[in-house]
């Protein structure tokens, strides 16, 4: 009887930690569904799920970088470049130049993060630190300080950030086929299965005959094509690019994936639990504006707080592992 009882609280407790993320939304999720009237309405769903859209697309890049035991902290840096060129090529009225340029200009920063990351040996803090630094600067030295208006271009831009599919805000749309290509990518193809070894480790992944460096340099690159991605739905939002945009988005994203259970040891995560994570961030904030009388500064303290009691439980159970 003791050792039946002694299985299930294993059990439970493996499942708490298993399906942590998932538990936390789905509370939060009824929490706000009781105490605001106007929280299941269609229009506010809505709104939360295009407001996440684009910190979830960083945040699956994110999930790529931390996987392989790595960290970005220019993402959010290199959204307001993105969005900043998008705004200036959008006088141009070529739909094209307008999305994909921008795009490719962030995959370039993130391909220079991985290689400054892999072939010169910095550490990864440092490395992403200085391109923030650098791509924030720029941004801010090409709009001289200001905002820059989108110019008249067609409305499938505007479109990109404002308009809906099937009754679902357009970003929401792009964000959950991005993060089903994501899962995809990673439980069913060979780069999916190569970055799983690398942050699990990486001194057997190179014995293994696996190119690390390349792998590597693939995660950082897609991480920057997403924040650029973001960048461009931004500024089709707003309808300016702002050398201010993405400001602390980088710390925004690293909790997604945190919460998501994503370990930042690397090896070990889920996108799925990336979503989660991206959601639980959403409702936090939807129920600050909704609350209204609360400092918005108080989310930070919370989303602070549950960050760290998520990494006091993987370190935790990384211990427990060992033992």
């Amino acid at each position: 009887m003791n050792n039946l009882m002694s299985v299930k609280k294993l059990d439970i407790g493996k499942f708490i930690k298993s399906q942590g993320a998932l538990i936390a939304f789905l509370l939060l999720f009824i929490a706000a569904s009781i105490k605001y009237d106007q929280f299941l309405s269609f229009l506010n769903l809505s709104n939360v799920l295009r407001q996440v859209s684009m910190i979830g697309l960083v945040g699956i890049g994110m999930t790529f970088v931390i996987l392989i035991g790595g960290i970005d902290l220019s993402v959010g840096a290199v959204v307001a470049v993105a969005g900043v060129l998008a705004a200036n090529l959008s006088s141009t009225n070529s739909l094209i130049l307008t999305i994909f340029v921008p795009i490719l200009a962030a995959t370039f920063l993130g391909f220079v993060n991985g290689f400054v990351v892999t072939k010169m040996k910095i550490v990864p803090f440092i490395a992403t630190l200085a391109m923030m630094m650098g791509a924030r600067g720029i941004a801010y030295i090409t709009t001289g300080e200001v905002s820059v208006r989108v110019g008249q271009i067609s409305p499938t831009f505007t479109a990109l950030a404002r308009g809906y599919i099937l009754g679902l805000p357009v970003p929401a749309v792009i964000f959950v086929f991005t993060i089903l290509a994501a899962a995809f990518i990673s439980k069913y193809t060979t780069l999916g299965r190569h970055i799983y070894a690398v942050g699990g480790n990486e001194e057997a992944a190179r014995m293994m005959g696996l190119k690390v460096d390349r792998i590597k340099m693939t995660a950082y690159t897609i991480c920057s094509a997403l924040a650029g991605f973001a960048g461009v739905i931004l500024t089709a939002r707003l309808g300016a690019g702002q050398p201010v945009a993405g400001e602390g988005w980088e710390m925004n994203a690293i909790a997604a994936v945190v919460l998501g259970g994503t370990q930042l040891t690397g090896g070990v995560g889920k996108f799925g639990g990336t979503f989660i994570g991206v959601l639980i961030i959403g409702i936090i904030t939807n129920i600050f504006n909704m609350q209204g009388n609360i400092n918005t500064w108080w989310q930070n303290v919370i989303m602070g707080a549950l960050l760290l009691v998520v990494v006091v439980i993987q370190s935790q159970a990384a211990k427990s592992k060992k033992v």
